[in-house]
């Protein structure tokens, strides 16, 4: 019976609950049966609460059997990345500045999830203050990829990623700045969605690069996705940044096909991937085109500079955003005979190498004296990226490419270096500039059965389109 309920989607597991013929604790027990057997090998939690969960979904039981009207999340077993602030588990971001630290407050999409009575299994791991492309960098402990235990499963929201493809949860959510919601589920052969900036409020989420950062859900379906997004979805006014647009409704548009949907292939980025992943993105092209869709290539060449504005711009805001971490107020605090002494020893203490060389390289960036020849031409060619896609919706409903240019790379290949893990991120990051949506859908493995993702991108606000065309995709790959 736990095989099969870990098989369910987050509908069938709705309908089976309301027919009585399973139970939110038995569910539970599933779940947490796979964990004992999964975490581990795989490594996936920072923090977990089985005991938590247990008293909520023995609750909602109560509350079913009295007739009671319960969330579109009901009895379903999520996991949460461990930089979104939770009042009852510590949010660490991976980082021993603030190991041990509770906040006082949940995100707002923690709340959202409450509400829908989702069940919240623990903390997952990330890269330091989801900085990195492979899991490698926490504070705490290196994620596997369940496919292969001595690969990556992509960062920076590996934990949830690896969660997710390991039946220990049945949906995730993680934040994307460059691409960690969409390369993790590419490299652990999963669905995820970055929405549009704004869609989703940053409330409670430990700030990377405020321009970029955007909540989104992992799961194992374009269906089931597509609920999470609904149920996080929406006007916060605790952000300032939070869009006042409706949510989409996603789940209903699933099923209206792609029929005279222009899209188009973006080469150069098809072109920096390899072979492998080349035919998988093919394959997805062909899926659409069957389906009535109009497909044509496209050069975007712009996009080639996103990589480098990038990592000027996302440090720079790091910079600024990490520097409220200084032992006064919350997290570590190291002793030190002055105030500036004990804030060198605490920073020194509590930031791992890649969080430390990105405060230096954004701190370098907006100096005196080079803030003009660094963040000022950074943000010009953000600009140059966002005018290239609005020249391309202009002709594309939407545009297709690979997800990650690789699959699943092993553990410690590129962690010695640095520019060789940044080219992890140069199908994803271009999204993340301009604010767009983009979702990672599955498209079959390479030789090795590592898992292939490809990539959907479309103008503000085409969620709904997004996941058509991504549901075609998934239909017509399997």
């Amino acid at each position: 019976m736990n095989d099969e309920i870990l098989d369910w989607g987050i509908r069938e597991l709705q309908r089976r609950l309301e027919s009585a013929e399973v139970s939110a604790v038995e569910v539970l027990e599933a779940y947490q049966e796979q964990i004992a057997i999964q975490e581990p090998e795989v490594d996936a939690f920072l923090s977990l609460d089985l005991e938590a969960a247990r008293r909520r979904a023995s609750y909602q039981d109560e509350r079913r059997a009295r007739g009671e009207r319960l969330g579109r999340l009901a009895g379903v077993p999520v996991v949460l990345k461990d930089n979104l602030c939770t009042i009852n588990f510590p949010t660490t971001a991976a980082s021993k500045i603030l190991d041990g630290w509770v906040p006082p407050y949940n995100a707002t999409v923690v709340d959202r999830l409450d509400e829908e009575d989702a069940i919240v299994l623990g903390k997952t791991n990330l890269d330091e203050f989801a900085m990195g492309s492979s899991t490698e960098n926490s504070a705490f402990k290196i994620t596997r990829n369940p496919h292969d235990l001595d690969r990556v499963p992509g960062g920076s929201s590996g934990g949830s990623a690896a969660a997710v493809a390991s039946r220990m949860a049945l949906a995730g959510l993680g934040s994307d700045t460059g691409g960690s919601i969409r390369q993790p589920a590419a490299l652990t052969g999963i669905v995820g969605l970055k929405p549009t900036y704004g869609r989703v409020s940053r409330y409670g989420l430990l700030a990377f690069a405020s321009s970029l950062d955007q909540i989104g859900p992992l799961a194992a379906s374009v269906e089931d996705t597509a609920l999470v997004a609904e149920c996080i979805m929406g006007h916060d006014p605790r952000d300032a940044t939070s869009l006042q647009e409706a949510p989409p409704q996603l789940l209903g548009s699933l099923s209206q096909g792609v029929q005279g949907i222009r899209i188009g292939v973006v080469t150069n980025l098809i072109e920096a991937a390899n072979p492998e992943v080349q035919a998988g993105v093919e394959a997805a092209i062909q899926a659409l085109a069957r389906a009535g869709a109009i497909v044509e290539e496209v050069a975007l060449k712009e996009l080639a500079y996103g990589l480098a504005a990038y990592y000027v711009v996302a440090p720079a805001e790091a910079s600024s955003n990490l520097a409220r971490y200084d032992g006064v107020r919350y997290g570590l605090r190291e002793p030190g005979v002055t105030v500036e002494e004990m804030m060198i020893a605490t920073r020194t203490k509590g930031f791992g190498p890649e969080v430390k060389r990105r405060i230096m390289l954004g701190t370098y960036a907006l100096s005196a004296g080079y803030y003009d020849a660094f963040y000022v031409t950074a943000q010009r060619v953000r600009t140059f990226v966002r005018e290239a896609f609005a020249r391309a919706y202009v002709s594309f409903d939407l545009l297709i490419a690979p997800t990650s240019p690789t699959t699943a790379f092993r553990i410690g290949e590129r962690s010695n270096d640095p520019v060789e893990m940044y080219r992890s991120d140069v199908c994803t990051i271009p999204s993340n500039l301009s604010g767009d949506p983009a979702i990672s859908v599955p498209a079959g493995v390479d030789a090795d059965g590592l898992p292939i993702g490809v990539q959907l991108l479309g103008p503000a606000l085409s969620e709904q389109v997004l996941f058509r065309a991504a549901f075609v995709i998934e239909e017509g790959l399997h």
